[in-house]
């Protein structure tokens, strides 16, 4: 389970909520230009675009979760459990990657979302794992810059890029029913709803908010989706970085889950583990979790992208209490 989504504006700000049962080991972790990253069919790359985001570190290399790099691409990962299809082996005319070298990859390579259409066109996806005790996880991914995004799905039919004009991405089913899911909420809005039902009589709505009765509340991926686009379609927020990072936790909040109110099949409590925002012109990389709501701000600059190696920043994931004399 997972929500992300851009925030519309001259500047791209894409928001994401991790939802899972516990941690991977994260941490928010830099790759500079002249590290080498790996692939397991495609070479290796000894320089690169910079980037930053949430990544799992295994044997010195970055698993991510989501990322942007110095260019202001960026690219997250969502569960898609029974419908992400894996390939044994790479057709003879495409790229085969292992589908958590996909983020790498595209934002080493790719510093506009052209550029990333056109690589995706020749990409394959194949089941190979990090390591035995690391395997694949079934993904889709949401691609954005501030031009637009693409949501990418490798299914049993073959790669899928999809132009996405709703800048929003949660998990099953695959983009195109929640494409055609939209259309069931053309009726809803921020304003006060007008008596249409009997414009003879003398009524009006209970309270605020009722132009959007109707919005769905539940944790479902269908509906967390409709509920995101909801906010990010009706946002208003100043144009500073202060009021768009703001914002973007809001509409992520809208959609968290609370600890206990989503079961796993084998009863574990699925939670909203991490939230995060990145600030895609600045490099700067912001979150928050579960437990800890202080939002915490890392910064690709410079000096972090010239380096060799990686820089790793550990969660700051315990209670931290501003304390009033």
């Amino acid at each position: 389970m997972c929500t992300a989504f851009t925030l519309p504006g001259e500047s791209l700000y894409f928001g994401r909520n991790m939802d899972l049962e516990c941690g991977f080991g994260e941490a928010v972790v830099i790759t500079p230009r002249n590290f080498p990253l790996s692939t397991k069919c495609a070479g290796t790359m000894p320089s690169h675009y910079s980037m930053i985001g949430m990544a799992h570190v295994a044997d010195n290399y970055p698993l991510y979760a989501e990322a942007v790099n110095e260019k202001g691409l960026c690219a997250a990962g969502l569960n898609f459990p029974g419908n992400a299809c894996y390939r044994p082996h790479p057709s003879p005319r495409r790229r085969g990657l292992a589908p958590y070298e996909l983020i790498p990859y595209l934002l080493g390579r790719c510093g506009t979302l052209t550029e990333a259409r056109t690589l995706l066109q020749r990409v394959e996806l194949v089941e190979i794992p990090f390591r035995p005790d690391l395997p694949l996880a079934p993904l889709h991914w949401l691609v954005s810059d501030a031009s637009g995004s693409l949501v990418v799905e490798q299914t049993a039919a073959g790669m899928q890029i999809y132009e996405n004009p709703f800048g929003v991405l949660t998990n099953n089913p695959p983009f195109p029913f929640h494409c055609e899911n939209v259309r069931q909420y053309l009726g809803l809005s921020a304003r006060l709803p007008e008596n249409t039902f009997a414009p003879a009589l003398s009524l009006s709505p209970f309270g605020m908010g009722a132009g959007a009765f109707g919005l769905p509340g539940d944790f479902s991926p269908a509906s967390r989706f409709i509920k995101t686009l909801f906010c990010r379609m009706n946002s208003c927020c100043g144009p500073d970085p202060a009021s768009r990072v703001a914002q973007v936790f809001h509409i992520l909040d809208a959609v968290a889950m609370v600890r206990g109110t989503v079961l796993t099949r084998e009863d574990k409590p699925d939670l909203t583990t991490y939230s995060c925002c990145m600030d895609a012109a600045a490099g700067a990389y912001y979150y928050k979790t579960y437990e800890n709501s202080r939002i915490t701000r890392v910064v690709l600059t410079h000096e972090r992208g010239e380096g060799i190696e990686l820089s790793i920043f550990p969660l700051r994931s315990g209670p931290d209490y501003l304390e009033e004399d």
